[in-house]
């Protein structure tokens, strides 16, 4: 359902309720909620679990698991139902944007944080962890096709259809959720009913034991101390700082490059069909990469995908702007691979929860904290992604795409005026290289700080070995008592 949220805006523009500079201030105070409630979200949810192993009681994976799920059968429905506020007027339009907006993120960062943390939290093999991540991603493309729906009903004269359109998704979101999240707990339980019993019965041996001291939690300040120790946290953050950012270029000047780089050259419905490729195929490319980590590695498989982008665009630099079959492989393969790596990275992440317990010898993974860091420290790349393009593209041409209305000459059938097609050749050779110089210069810094990254093969190894020890050895001294 969050990819069909991306009309609300077009939508406050179209009927003019508000101006270009109200949005803009909206949006900048959204920008500053939506950094800050990734780390706010993941510690309120993993603080408790932040103690040392050296006391305290043990807090046991399934706990920690029905806790995530409950969670989401919270945060899942009440996040449908944010995107469905959207589209009933219920206070002034500024108000109720910049509230909505709010909530809306709000609810899908809680949603995303414990999504993400029970992929780390079920397993710690690297083969289950990859099997998860893979019908995540399926289930993932069979709902990206809501973005085509939502396409088929819209009307910016008439919003009625479209407002229908809201409510059965909405809905049938808040539903689904419901469902899935109550089968998850039922089956859960069921499953491990005998071993959380056994648990349970330990635990309270173990807390009536008069020489157990009481657990020592640690501040976020210490938290933080301890990531910045964190080296391959800190390699990982870089690179993925970069990725973040070259998955928003793409995401901003993707309609950009369309215009001034295809347009004369394809049909239509050509560059509706890449258009909707960019949609749906990261996240069926995602299902084969993730059958290529399940033989090489995660590791392995983002290096190669940063090879490959590097490969990719010195080849078309070197091709040019003129072989137009390559370059419209070229547009559309950059950001398929590009949203593809984004998805595969969130198995590293798990990976570092799993050597920031061994490292700092926690009683229980922190695992939605963990992704909430990664996302505050990536934030940045978000924002600076189209103000760098813009102007990295001005530097070069003098062609200011807010000042020249460019957007209207994207959405326009008029034929372009004398003044404009003078723009032309500059503006398009300008767009080329944007396009090929940014993903060359992102493979390479990215190769740079993912050879830094030592947490892979025989390392990443050790460290699930010691979290598996670390598990068992909780229940052992449990048991001696």
């Amino acid at each position: 359902m969050s990819t069909a949220g991306g009309l609300d805006v077009q939508v406050v523009l179209t009927t003019g309720c508000l101006t270009g500079y109200s949005v803009l201030f909206l949006q900048t105070v959204f920008l500053i909620w939506n950094s800050l409630n990734d780390p706010l979200f993941g510690w309120l949810s993993d603080r408790a679990f932040l103690s040392t192993q050296q006391s305290g009681v043990p807090i046991s994976t399934p706990e920690v698991v029905l806790k995530r799920l409950k969670a989401l059968s919270r945060n899942g429905p009440l996040f449908a139902m944010s995107f469905l506020a959207f589209w009933i007027a219920w206070a002034t339009p500024g108000l109720q944007f910049l509230i909505c907006l709010c909530l809306y993120d709000s609810f899908l960062t809680m949603v995303d944080l414990n999504q993400n943390a029970l992929l780390a939290d079920l397993t710690v093999s690297a083969k289950d962890r990859t099997g998860l991540n893979f019908y995540s991603s399926l289930f993932s493309a069979i709902g990206s096709l809501s973005v085509f729906m939502s396409y088929a009903v819209w009307n910016k004269e008439d919003f009625f259809s479209f407002r229908i359109f809201c409510v059965v998704l909405a809905f049938g979101s808040a539903v689904g959720f419901t469902l899935a999240t109550w089968l998850l707990r039922q089956r859960f339980q069921t499953e491990g009913h005998v071993k959380w019993d056994e648990n349970a019965a330990l635990k309270e041996l173990y807390i009536d034991h008069p020489s157990v001291q009481q657990e020592k939690r640690i501040t976020l300040a210490e938290y933080l101390k301890q990531l910045s120790r964190h080296r391959n946290f800190l390699w990982f953050v870089s690179m993925n700082l970069i990725q973040v950012f070259h998955c928003h270029f793409n995401s901003n000047f993707f309609p950009l490059f369309l215009e001034h780089l295809l347009s004369d050259r394809i049909s239509l419905s050509m560059g509706s069909f890449l258009l909707g490729v960019s949609y749906v195929a990261p996240h069926l490319n995602n299902l084969y990469f993730l059958s290529l980590c399940q033989r090489w590695g995660v590791y392995a498989v983002v290096r190669g995908l940063f090879f490959l982008k590097l490969l990719l665009g010195v080849i078309m630099l070197l091709a040019g702007p003129d072989w137009i079959y390559l370059l419209c492989f070229f547009i559309a393969s950059n950001r398929v691979f590009t949203e593809g790596t984004c998805k595969l990275l969130n198995l590293v992440v798990t990976d570092l929860v799993d050597e920031d317990l061994v490292l700092n010898r926690r009683q229980q993974a922190a695992s939605a904290l963990l992704f909430g860091m990664v996302a505050l420290v990536t934030k940045p790349g978000q924002t600076f992604a189209p103000l760098i393009g813009t102007w990295l593209l001005c530097a070069y041409t003098g062609y200011d795409i807010f000042q020249r209305d460019a957007l209207s000459n994207i959405v326009s059938a008029q034929p372009k005026l004398a003044s404009n097609t003078a723009w032309e050749p500059t503006l398009r050779q300008g767009c080329f290289y944007l396009l090929v110089f940014v993903p060359i210069t992102c493979a390479l810094l990215q190769l740079l700080s993912w050879s830094q990254f030592t947490l892979h093969g025989r390392h990443l190894q050790r460290v699930k070995a010691q979290r598996q020890t670390f598990t068992e050895s909780q229940s052992q001294e449990i048991k001696t008592i």
